[in-house]
């Protein structure tokens, strides 16, 4: 499969989508252990484990789409470069 810019921007975008919604959840959840609100261990446990993992997923995806945003405009300028040329 070839990556288009499409599919870049919709990597990037999703990762992007990632970290704020995850970034407001961690605060909102660290807001939520500050006050003392009574959970058990395992839930500030599990929604932790959470958001680390979504950010690492958007870490990924940020890394693919940059990538493959690079790589497009790259065969973009090398199409242009044989257009120009015949």
């Amino acid at each position: 499969m070839r990556f288009e810019r499409k599919h870049a921007v919709l990597l990037l975008g999703v990762a992007v989508w990632n970290v704020v919604t995850f970034s407001t959840f961690a605060k909102n959840l660290y807001a939520a252990y500050d006050s003392g609100e009574d959970r058990p261990t395992g839930y500030w446990v599990a929604h932790t484990v959470l958001i680390v993992v979504n950010f690492a997923i958007a870490g990924v995806l940020g890394s693919l789409g940059w990538k493959a945003l690079r790589a497009s405009r790259a065969a973009a300028a090398a199409e242009e470069r044989t257009s120009v040329t015949r």
